[in-house]
């Protein structure tokens, strides 16, 4: 390969911002981009290999033989760059690489924005440009998220549904399909599961090996622009699991780009990721740092997504994480925290939220670390919720557990409270709970038929009415039997049975019922926002509280029953004198349940019951969840047309 002279456009400001790791939207100058230059339509190519003895590029033109057309290196950069006239959208190519140790390779385009269809691993020549963006009005009204309704549905793209022959539904096909089905289950947001790049359809997205290249299993750009403009004009949040932790080991990817530890780390023990298999990115590095806020930025810029849920953050900020003794060193200071992983996440989320003040930031951090949801000048993570996942092990492990066993066990129930106010959580249902042998969330519940379906009833009535924000994963909503298979689509025939249906239908109730009540969500993140009545009665397997709201008249009674066992009068104490209604039970029967309700308005009796002065005594069903409410008073209109508040009695208040 000939060596060739740097003739690039890029500026001596991105140059420095690139290197300095605070070049946030890099994407703009990296990579390939359609452009004219000198009068010349073409492509101009620009890829950072500081270690590379000569980068060329490599296509069907010339045979993909990069020497025949090298780049230009600009001097004292790393950075090579060249425009190709007459390039056009669509071309295939690859960088030949030739290493320090004169070893030639090809390697994909880490900015490419658009890739082959697996397992083909060439770039894709791609022009973001062009598409007509309508959602102008719900980006407009996108505001903070701490005091609204969030109910998330967490779907893999590929398995959610296929078409009758096995084949993948395109991004604009899913959209005719996804969306009423989101509405009728009144979901307020989807989260898809990775849309980076990645050739392992069993990875699920978690291995990437294009960043900023969609997958193209499931269509264009422009398709998922239409499936992201379509969800926000029908009032649907758009959140994306984005992979910050690690990168696949794919020859044709990041590993080893320039014939060196690029962007993984140069010590094996903090790059490798024995438990995956992948390697970690190396965050001492500010090109690494520029590459990664760029990529979340790029998301957010150009496909509109409203919100990150980051993935295996506890991965990134402890050496060693599921490392065995040998595999991994402490830090200079002695300690075990990646320090400039956290570095990197403190800036990550104070670049995100400098450009989308209410975008969500969603950590999955599994361990106790303190302030994950903090501010950074507090010292602080600086993400805006955290997945509570030790009330996700907690539940889970509960509601498996034998209706015998449960008594002795009461404390997984009540202990997720003593630390819900800790961080912004969001309660997830996930992906990860409902596979590898986990069992579906129905089949985790013990005893009969029916007893599953109720348990799994009270399981979803318990989550929604928790402090913090909700996600569920795909098929829990109308009880998937089997566990998630990760090639497959979900077993939408089991719909055919009347128990599915029903659960369905439950799903579907039970989340409008949390979008309708303000006190299931509008103090989520305020201790005020819950009181026990009941959190001892271990015994009978019943808990007991109120959710409250900014008004008095908005609070409920939620009371359930996690034992297969009725009580024809359970005493509840009451906060406050009043008559009570029932707004919600899990036990009706166009839920499957056997139809034991309060059907009637209940007045709370001056008994001191829970430490509260009043109580009621209710009918309480098996396996289930009532909730209450204080009876509003009426009101009428008199002659006058005045609207006036009556009691019961018809009395003028």
């Amino acid at each position: 390969m000939k060596q060739a002279v740097w003739e690039g456009n890029l500026t001596t400001e991105q140059v420095y911002l690139f290197h300095e790791g605070t070049s946030y939207h890099s994407y703009r100058y990296m990579g390939a981009h359609p452009d004219e230059e000198e009068g010349a339509i073409g492509v101009r190519f620009t890829v950072w290999a500081p270690h590379a003895a000569q980068v060329g590029l490599a296509g069907d033109w010339n045979g993909w033989d990069g020497s025949k057309d090298p780049l230009y290196r600009m001097p004292d950069s790393g950075i090579w760059s060249r425009f190709f006239p007459g390039m056009q959208v669509g071309t295939l190519y690859k960088y030949q690489i030739t290493g320090p140790n004169k070893e030639t390779f090809l390697k994909a385009d880490p900015y490419a924005f658009r890739s082959e269809v697996r397992p083909a691993t060439a770039s894709v020549v791609t022009t973001l440009k062009g598409y007509q963006w309508n959602d102008a009005g719900w980006r407009r009204k996108n505001r903070n998220p701490y005091r609204k309704p969030m109910l998330i549905y967490e779907m893999h793209f590929g398995t959610w549904r296929q078409k009758d022959d096995g084949s993948y539904y395109t991004y604009h096909e899913m959209s005719e399909i996804l969306i009423p089905y989101l509405l009728d289950m009144n979901y307020t947001h989807i989260e898809f599961m990775p849309l980076a790049e990645h050739p392992y359809d069993l990875s699920w997205g978690y291995q990437g090996t294009g960043f900023f290249a969609l997958t193209s299993r499931y269509g264009s750009p422009h398709d998922f622009m239409y499936l992201v403009d379509q969800l926000h004009q029908s009032g649907i949040g758009v959140i994306l699991d984005w992979v910050p932790a690690h990168f696949a080991k794919d020859a044709h990817g990041l590993r080893q780009f320039d014939g060196t530890p690029l962007y993984e780390y140069t010590d094996p023990m903090k790059a490798e990721r024995p438990g995956w298999g992948t390697l970690s990115f190396d965050y001492a590095k500010p090109e690494v740092i520029s590459f990664l806020i760029s990529n979340a930025l790029f998301w957010l810029d150009m496909y509109h997504i409203d919100g990150l849920r980051v993935d295996a953050v506890t991965s990134m900020i402890r050496l060693d994480f599921e490392k065995k003794e040998g595999q991994y060193c402490p830090n200079d200071q002695g300690g075990l925290e990646n320090i400039e992983a956290i570095e990197f996440l403190s800036q990550l989320n104070k670049a995100v939220f400098s450009y989308y003040p209410n975008v969500l930031m969603m950590a999955e951090e599994s361990s106790a670390w303190n302030g994950v949801t903090s501010p950074i000048h507090e010292g602080g993570l600086g993400f805006n919720y955290k997945w509570n996942m030790g009330w996700m092990n907690d539940t889970l492990s509960y509601m498996e557990l034998d209706f015998s066993e449960r008594p002795y066990q009461h404390n997984l129930l009540t202990f997720p409270i003593c630390y819900a106010y800790s961080e912004n959580f969001a309660l997830p249902l996930s992906h990860d709970e409902v596979v590898h042998g986990k069992k579906s969330l129905l089949n985790k519940m013990p005893g009969s038929y029916e007893q599953q379906f109720a348990g799994l009833r009270l399981l979803l009535g318990y989550q929604l009415t928790q402090p913090g924000k909700k996600l569920m994963f795909m098929g829990g909503e109308f009880g998937q039997f089997i566990e998630w298979k990760d090639q497959e689509q979900l077993d939408w025939l089991l719909l055919d049975y009347e128990s599915h249906r029903k659960q369905l239908a439950y799903t579907a109730a039970l989340n409008r019922l949390y979008l309708e009540e303000k006190a299931l969500w509008k103090r989520d993140h305020d201790l005020e926002g819950f009181q026990w009545l009941s959190a001892d009665d271990n015994h009978q397997s019943v808990i007991s509280y109120v959710r409250n709201s900014s008004k008095p008249g908005e609070s409920l009674i939620v009371i359930i029953n996690f034992q297969p066992r009725a009580y024809e009068e359970y005493r509840v104490g009451i906060p406050r004198a009043g008559r009570y209604i029932e707004v919600f039970n899990s036990d009706h029967l166009d839920f499957g349940g056997t139809g034991m309700l309060n059907e009637e308005s209940m007045k709370a009796e001056k008994i001191t019951w829970h430490n509260q002065t009043h109580s009621l005594g209710i009918q309480l069903a098996p396996l289930s969840m009532v909730v209450l409410r204080k009876q509003r008073p009426q009101r009428r209109t008199n002659q006058n047309g005045d609207t006036t508040k009556t009691s019961r009695k018809g009395k003028q208040l």
